[in-house]
């Protein structure tokens, strides 16, 4: 559907029970911080409510991708972040520009560029974009969502 929806069986294992979500998943995104201070988390029933303050919409994009793409977590919500000060409804419209993918058996960052930009020696640009999210090019996940950025 849209950035905050994820498929809640799939993904890289962060925690063990929902219990231990919470910290576990404010530690995975504070390792590779994005760009979002006093970041907080809850999580109930797969769902994980996420507030602080992102620097920008990027940097709220790629904390909610973390977050989504971690096994346990089905939906994200952000309605209690600001971006760059302001509430995240108002730059709602910031954070949709991008375009979103989910991976599907088979691809490589450079099929995924090849179909956004026409291009596969652009792979580098969508790793770039979602460095936070992808750790390592060469180990994407079937189900990962990733941003796709439009001005490359």
């Amino acid at each position: 559907m849209g950035l905050f929806d994820f498929a809640r069986n799939i993904g890289k294992r962060i925690f063990g029970s929902e219990e231990e979500a919470p910290d576990a998943l404010k530690a995975h995104v504070e390792q590779n911080n994005p760009g979002v201070e006093n970041l907080q988390v809850q999580v109930q029933d797969g769902v994980a409510t996420v507030s602080g303050n992102a620097s920008s919409p990027e940097a709220l994009e790629k904390a909610v991708l973390m977050v989504g793409n971690a096994m346990g977590i089905q939906e994200v919500k952000a309605d209690n972040m600001t971006v760059a000060g302001n509430p995240a409804q108002q730059a709602q419209v910031a954070v949709s520009d991008d375009e979103y993918y989910i991976i599907q058996k088979g691809d490589t960052l450079w099929k995924i560029a090849e179909r956004a930009y026409g291009k596969g020696h652009l792979y580098n640009q969508v790793f770039e974009a979602n460095r936070e999210v992808i750790e390592d090019p060469d180990k994407i996940f079937v189900g990962q969502k990733i941003r796709i950025p439009k001005n490359i």
